[in-house]
């Protein structure tokens, strides 16, 4: 190194290796790992929306079977509407049991126990349980990524900060170098002491 005025060496190329480690805009990990974020957010979101309507139904299937148990009036609105909806939501399982008569109701009206329906909550909660394990096994996944992409920035982080200290270390070395062939210093100590 030669002595430059002011004291201070000519600037250094930094290492090749050590400067690619540095981020210089996004990097091809960085892409691939937000878009596989994302499809476990959209994965996550419909899981959601799938388990929300296996629960609207479930509570269909109970109010429909508990009216039909308690032989509720069916020429009310609200029964009308509740026994739309049950019919909906039973389509797949209809026919696979015969209800049960227990009785009649106090407005002439038969109690039903209605096996089929039993059948279908059955099921239906059966599946919202798979959907809520997969909800927990996305929710996972997005966890780990983040986790990963935390300890990317961190070594990241690291690596600039020890870069930045070999550059200064070879600065410094680089002066005192310059200081003892100009003879203005005694030969260097060794650091730390």
């Amino acid at each position: 190194m030669t002595n430059v005025p002011g004291g201070m060496p000519p600037p250094t190329t930094p290492n090749p290796v050590v400067a690619s480690a540095q981020p210089t805009g996004q990097r091809p990990d960085d892409v691939s790992t937000t878009l596989k974020r994302g499809s476990i957010w959209i994965a996550r979101a419909i899981s959601y929306l799938v388990y929300a309507y296996l629960l609207v139904v479930e509570a269909i299937l109970v109010l429909g079977f508990s009216l039909l148990l308690f032989g509720a009036n069916p020429s009310s609105s609200f029964v009308e509407w509740a026994y739309r909806n049950l019919e909906r939501a039973m389509r797949p399982f209809r026919g696979i049991f015969a209800p049960v008569e227990i009785g009649t109701a106090g407005n002439d009206v038969p109690a039903i126990f209605d096996t089929s329906i039993m059948f279908a909550m059955i099921i239906y909660a059966v599946v919202a349980i798979a959907v809520s394990a997969v909800i927990a096994w996305l929710t996972s996944r997005i966890d780990r990524v983040d986790r990963d992409v935390a300890l990317a920035m961190e070594r990241d982080r690291h690596q600039r900060e020890l870069q930045a200290l070999r550059d200064q270390a070879t600065i410094v070395q680089a002066q005192r170098d310059a200081e003892q062939r100009a003879g203005t210093t005694p030969p260097s100590r060794p650091p730390g002491t």
